[in-house]
């Protein structure tokens, strides 16, 4: 369902991160690196034209000079490391057709991506050769008959990491401990609506409880990237945790595609979050439609940018019952990106005098989205800025692992682009307050602690001045210790430890969401 959100983080979040580490060390950029990794969904950078794994056939893969084909049948998998510490599990499957000759399918389990087809495969004197045409990879590798290993680099956009591979009995198991497993003790029901205005259908998951309805329900709002209905992001799916709690707990959830995401049609890539907004909105009037929804007691759950769209729909349809508000922006996106920056920077280890000249970077950069309307106008002075910067690059700097002349210029341009994009264009200078001191209905505004996407302190306060500032008398803000941008329970916070940690969500935060609503939803 989400391969096509994943098979983007690939493209944009593995070596792309490499590269820009290079970039870091001579003082620049940090922040591009971050609307990558953060707030684009750890390296979520979607191409709707593109095809999605899932619709592409295997046995389209080109298959040359094979020779000793048993040496390298199986399912091999090895870890791809990056400077900055993430660590992920590649699997390639590679098995023999009926005519003899090879196909072969990736997999990144650590980011829900599976069966991402190799178009090319090679084989021949022990030369192993997979290309992965749809995220502009390619594995380059020898078999070692001491070792029963293939040992090479992993190359993408102009740069290459050393991967070996073994062969294992069986892809790793990517189930988390809190994944609910079947059979469900209530409904699920896949359903399909329309954006009549968009023309844009959304496909999604409704759970109801076993029992006797109607229900008080809650539709999810994904974060930032295109995001699956499980909110799917490094091995976990925080979504289908928080449905199947709220679902036991009696209540109705809806989780969805995000457009142009799984089996939602549309163009990600050309949507702004007030889009997203209206995509939202016709989930809620899908759902009170529904004769086993109470319309009376709809609310809106939202994580990260999805905290930004709730209260949007709660001033433009008064009728919604409640908004939950986890890790959302409470200033302009360009202010959490200066802060963002900041944390994550400090917890890579990143020195001050860095951390500042990047700052003044941003700024700069930000300069140029902001004031100047026209896109190619734009990229160009994007790319004269950063040019500038790469000149200044040491020897030293130059020689770095990873760097090379067209990575570089490959990724300062993708950069470009993306904060020319409309979706960044709007991110930037979009103030939530106004929207917020309009709220009427009740708020639960939830952070983590450890929060370094959406800083809590700063943004919890901005929030509850908002809805105080608006006479709204009805909202609990809660700072929750220990947990990070993902509520997960965790040591620095970093995205870095997204994947690591086996938690997906901490079971605090799910009794403080699922307390709230319960005692909202049962009043009277």
């Amino acid at each position: 369902m989400n391969s096509k959100t994943y098979k983007e983080v690939l493209k944009g979040g593995i070596l792309n991160k490499n590269i820009r580490e290079a970039i870091m060390k001579s003082k620049i950029m940090i922040s591009i690196v971050l609307l990558i990794i953060t707030m684009a969904g750890l390296g979520c950078i979607l191409q709707p034209d593109e095809p999605s794994p899932d619709n592409l056939q295997l046995n389209n893969t080109h298959n040359e000079s094979v020779a000793d084909d048993e040496d390298i049948e199986g399912t091999w998998m090895g870890n791809l490391r990056v400077p900055s510490g993430l660590e992920l599990r590649i699997v390639f499957n590679i098995s023999t057709n009926p005519d003899g000759s090879i196909k072969a399918s990736m997999d990144s389990p650590d980011q829900g991506a599976r069966g991402i087809p190799v178009e090319t495969v090679s084989y021949k004197d022990g030369n192993l050769n997979l290309e992965v045409k749809s995220i502009q990879g390619n594995f380059e590798g020898i078999y070692k008959e001491d070792s029963k290993t293939i040992e090479g680099k992993w190359k993408q956009a102009g740069s290459a990491l050393p991967l070996v591979l073994s062969r294992v009995e069986k892809a790793p198991d990517t189930h988390r401990k809190q994944d609910p497993v079947k059979p469900y003790p209530y409904i699920e029901e896949e359903i399909v609506y329309e954006n009549k205005e968009a023309g844009v259908m959304l496909a999604g998951t409704l759970t109801l409880p076993q029992s006797e309805g109607p229900f008080p329900a809650v539709l999810l709002i994904t974060g930032s990237g295109p995001q699956n209905r499980d909110e799917e992001i490094m091995g976990h799916r925080p979504f289908l945790v928080l449905s199947d709690y709220l679902t036991r707990q009696g209540i109705a959830v809806l989780r969805v595609d995000d457009r142009g995401v799984g089996e939602s049609t549309g163009n990600f890539s050309e949507a702004t979050t007030e889009d997203f907004a209206e995509d939202v909105l016709a989930g809620v009037n899908y759902l009170k439609n529904r004769k086993d929804i109470d319309s009376s007691r709809i609310g809106l759950i939202g994580h990260s940018e999805g905290g930004l769209i709730a209260p949007m729909l709660a001033v433009k349809s008064p009728d919604i019952a409640f908004i939950v508000l986890m890790a959302a922006p409470g200033l302009t996106g360009e202010e959490i990106l200066y802060m963002q920056s900041d944390l994550i920077a400090r917890a890579q280890g990143i020195n001050n005098e860095t951390i500042s000249e990047n700052e003044a970077l941003m700024k700069r950069m930000f300069s140029v989205v902001k004031e100047e309307e026209n896109n190619t106008i734009a990229e160009e002075k994007l790319l004269n800025i950063l040019r500038a910067e790469i000149a200044n690059m040491s020897e030293e700097e130059r020689e770095s692992p990873g760097y090379s002349e067209a990575a570089i210029e490959a990724s300062i341009d993708a950069q470009a682009k993306e904060l020319t994009s409309p979706w960044m264009r709007f991110f930037l200078t979009y103030d939530p307050k106004p929207n917020l001191m309009k709220v009427k209905c009740p708020v639960l505004a939830i952070n983590g602690e450890k929060d370094l996407q959406v800083p809590p302190e700063e943004n919890l306060c901005a929030i509850e001045e908002a809805l105080k500032e608006g006479g709204n008398k009805d909202y609990t803000v809660k700072e929750l210790p220990g947990l990070n941008h993902l509520f997960q329970t965790a040591e620095t916070g970093s995205p870095s430890e997204y994947a690591k940690i086996e938690e997906t969500i901490s079971p605090a935060a799910l009794e403080i969401i699922g307390n709230w609503i319960l005692d909202y939803t049962q009043q009277g």
